[in-house]
């Protein structure tokens, strides 16, 4: 699996689509995400496969 944006302009929209998502799903699990890294990077690389 791989991800790639066109520049840093949509890199950051990616970011800020994770970070909310993120938010909810720390939400959900009720505390904080220590492996974070790990679970925005999955989110980042599925996102592009829709």
């Amino acid at each position: 699996m791989s991800a790639t944006y066109e520049n840093s302009t949509e890199l950051a929209e990616a970011l800020r689509r994770a970070a909310a998502a993120h938010g909810e799903h720390e939400k959900q699990l009720g505390h904080e995400d220590a492996d974070w890294p790990s679970w925005y990077a999955q989110y980042m690389v599925q996102e592009q496969q829709k």
